[in-house]
């Protein structure tokens, strides 16, 4: 197989198109589009979907992609062996929920790594679909995804067609979050109608299998809420959290530490009882690194430390 050809197809699939992929690999478009035809050619199979929209990978493309990537990763290893007398740079790279218990981890993890040797890490905060198509399409490794219970079988199926293997890293209910001068701080229990007159802070981008955007707000979120702020950032959510006594937010349980810094009380609510579960992913051929094993170690710390 043509080490070259793999490397056309892997941008082309980065890009999504042929155009942009020869643009960034400084060669010619026909010589581009040549080779996937002869790459699917010899496989035997469609790599990819032309769309008026660009070009998609097809669920055999998604599959060839991943070995595509390793083998191309595995090559610039061995080359840098031979070259240099062994692997100059290490590549840790995971995309995970918006979840304080996960970023300790992470924080646990950064101040372990080697002091003399050279490390690029990739930390991605996002929802469980980009989590997955990071894993698929971007060369990322590890991910962690967070779905409702009641979707275990839907995320089974899909991390199964994608070729993903997974592990259960923790089961959990949402807490509420709020300034140490809410309103509400002081009381001893809180139910859905008491937050009515608040305003609640919530993830930008949630996502739930075969829903639109308006019917997962409606499913993730209670329709008596009628003021929301929708936020991207983890650290934004806490300073708002902290400048508004106004504001609200359910999260996975948060570390004592945080709550302090932040000056924030943490609520448990019998009135939410949604489990949630976060998994741990990475592709079914992947080989798990040092530095992977010592991020899922912490991780497992953590989630004993801030979830038991």
């Amino acid at each position: 197989m043509n080490l070259q050809y793999l490397k056309y197809a892997v941008e082309v699939a980065r890009t999504g198109s042929i155009n942009r992929a020869a643009e960034a690999l400084y060669v010619a478009q026909p010589n581009v589009s040549r080779a996937i035809k002869e790459l699917e050619f010899s496989l035997g199979i469609v790599l990819f979907e032309r769309t008026s929209k660009g070009m998609r990978l097809t669920p055999d493309g998604e599959r060839f992609m991943q070995y595509a990537r390793n083998i191309l990763a595995q090559v610039d290893e061995v080359e840098d062996i031979f070259r240099h007398g062994e692997s100059r740079k290490k590549k840790f790279s995971v995309s995970v929920p918006r979840s304080s218990y996960i970023a300790s981890a992470f924080e646990e993890f950064t101040k372990k790594l080697p002091q003399n040797e050279p490390v690029d890490i990739f930390y991605k905060e996002t929802n469980a679909l980009r989590a997955i198509n990071n894993i698929v399409n971007a060369d990322y490794k590890l991910g962690i995804i967070r779905y409702a219970s009641h979707h275990d079988r839907y995320f089974r199926e899909l991390l199964e067609e994608k070729s993903l293997e997974s592990e259960l890293v923790a089961e959990f209910s949402y807490v509420l979050v709020m300034s140490e001068n809410h309103p509400l701080a002081e009381r001893e229990t809180i139910d859905f109608d008491d937050l009515s007159p608040y305003i609640e802070l919530t993830h930008a981008d949630p996502f739930v299998p075969t829903l639109s955007l308006s019917e997962v707000r409606k499913e993730e979120i209670p329709d008596n809420v009628k003021r929301r702020i929708f936020v991207f950032e983890r650290a934004s959510q806490f300073e708002l959290l902290s400048c508004n006594p106004e504001t609200f937010m359910w999260v996975a349980p948060v570390p004592d530490e945080l709550l302090s810094r932040y000056r924030l009380v943490q609520k448990r609510c019998p009135c939410n009882t949604k489990l949630y579960r976060d998994v741990l992913i990475h592709p079914k051929d992947y080989r798990l690194t040092t530095l992977d094993n010592l991020f899922i170690t912490e991780l497992c710390l953590s989630k004993r430390k801030y979830l038991s």
